[in-house]
């Protein structure tokens, strides 16, 4: 501003603004959540993020002519918060669904040319949906099918508000419900691995739950699959920080909060290099070892659990090949180190050849493996999966690593994430890691964004948008 009022001071001015004034401290999907719904409800918003971008954990990034996924994420239709997320940017015909679930399964131990298996649903009611998918998947026994039916019913009659799920693990509850290790690896494991980042057996019984009765047991189509057919950045950067920017929140990257102070009066200062920004309120959303070290004193009864929070790591290996090896655009795989794998090829922007992307979950025994020991493991597990791989030019491989890109979703874990609301007034938590009831998610991060942005808005005295009902509600 050529007069010297700074941008956001000018806001207050717009008509329908409040005067008030909130700071966002973190840009990832949570952070940008609370910031456009705060800033939709007139509140004048500042978001900081340390990185020089948005997005958080979903990112993308350049290499060479690649633009290239940091890992490959992917949403249901069930996620309803993540789904109004891509709306409120205009983003949601760049990351479409599925017309209706269909995930090929490639089995390495069946002979070449029967290795594939569909898990689908048909257009019946739940769970009749997913009745002639599980009599026919050919990975399972028909004893283990018969029992997965079994399993699935006692399933959708937990009580998700029943806090004893917590205290379980989900793989003792299916070997008690007669599911054989032949089923928890190619069905139970095969959605909960990816789902959860995480085996069954180091699952919360409730978060588990929570994954199967919403996804797979609530409606036909909830376990519908989408993703991103552009780069993540495409998404979670620049059209985040354009639907930003046009609703007036002023977005600073490169820039890490120091302190977060209250000034006794019900305002606070929160505090960056050069700068100390003035707010009636903050929203946290950063990682649950950076609000630890941020909290002011008192603003939780027992900080240190956050930090009993334990992490879970990813591993994406990236393969590009001189020419197309995979004809559709995902599949899952059993008997193989290999989860999933997904053709990146148009959404990385390459022309010649075929680039691919595996997922791999629940990655502590390879996460800081050399990659020279992971190109000898995984290429020749996609020439076993991929007949055409077998003689394609490898032209390029590397692998991104997120050692902490989920929180670990173990037994217990509930009880120690936090609400939206502190005990400091005007300081509220925001993140994946919150207290969302669901795991790790994109979906769980823009939840917990609604969640702080709209307990803010109550103590601010400012009406809720609309979009905070629709969401909530259908959590």
């Amino acid at each position: 501003m050529t007069d010297g009022t700074r941008p956001d001071e000018a806001l207050a001015d717009i008509p329908g603004r409040s005067g008030k004034h909130a700071v966002v401290v973190g840009g990832g999907l949570a952070g940008i959540t609370a910031a456009l719904s705060l800033a939709d409800a007139g509140v004048r918003v500042t978001l900081v993020e340390g990185r020089p971008r948005l997005g958080g954990l979903a990112f993308s990034f350049q290499r060479g002519e690649l633009t290239v996924d940091n890992g490959q994420h992917v949403y249901l239709r069930c996620c309803t918060a993540y789904r109004w997320f891509l709306d409120r940017i205009e983003g949601a015909a760049l990351a479409p669904l599925q017309d209706r679930l269909d995930v090929p399964v490639l089995d390495l131990a069946r002979p070449e040319g029967r290795r594939l298996g569909r898990l689908r649903r048909d257009a019946l009611p739940v769970p009749l949906h997913l009745g002639r998918s599980l009599a026919s998947y050919p990975h399972l026994s028909l004893a283990d099918r018969a029992r997965v039916g079994r399993a699935a019913l006692a399933l959708k009659g937990l009580d998700l508000g029943d806090p004893a799920l917590d205290a379980r693990d989900f793989g003792s509850w299916l070997a008690e419900h007669g599911q054989s290790a032949r089923a928890v690896e190619a069905l139970w494991d095969l959605v909960g691995v990816a789902t959860l980042n995480a085996v069954a057996g180091d699952a919360s019984l409730g978060l588990a739950a929570m994954v199967f009765k919403t996804g797979l047991l609530s409606d036909p189509g909830a376990a519908d699959i989408g993703w991103a057919r552009v780069p993540l950045g495409d998404l979670h950067d620049r059209l985040a920080r354009k639907a930003l920017e046009s609703a007036g929140v002023r977005v600073e990257v490169r820039t890490r909060v120091t302190a977060i102070t209250p000034e006794g009066n019900g305002d606070w200062s929160v505090q960056v290099p050069g700068e100390t920004l003035k707010a009636d309120a903050v929203v946290l959303a950063v990682a649950q070892r950076e609000a630890y070290d941020l909290l002011p004193g008192g603003a939780l009864d027992a900080p240190e659990r956050l930090l009993e929070i334990g992490t879970a790591p990813i591993l994406n290996v990236h393969v590009v090949y001189g020419r197309k090896v995979l004809s559709r655009p995902f599949f899952a795989a059993l008997g193989t180190p290999v989860q999933w794998v997904f053709d990146r090829t148009e959404a990385s922007g390459l022309r010649q050849g075929q680039y691919l992307a595996l997922s791999q979950s629940a990655a502590q025994d390879e996460i800081d493996e050399p990659v020279a020991a992971l190109r000898e493991r995984y290429l020749p597990e996609l020439e076993r999966l991929l007949p055409k791989a077998r003689g394609a030019e490898v032209k390029d491989f590397f692998v991104t690593r997120e050692r902490t890109a989920t929180f670990a979703p173990t037994p217990g874990v509930g009880r120690l994430r936090p609400g939206a609301r502190t005990k400091a007034p005007g300081l509220y938590l925001a993140g994946a890691w919150t207290a969302t009831g669901w795991p790790a998610t994109m979906e769980s991060a823009v939840r917990s964004g609604v969640s702080a942005a709209g307990a803010a808005l109550s103590a601010l005295g400012r009406p809720r948008p609309g979009h905070l009902f629709d969401v909530e509600e259908a959590a």
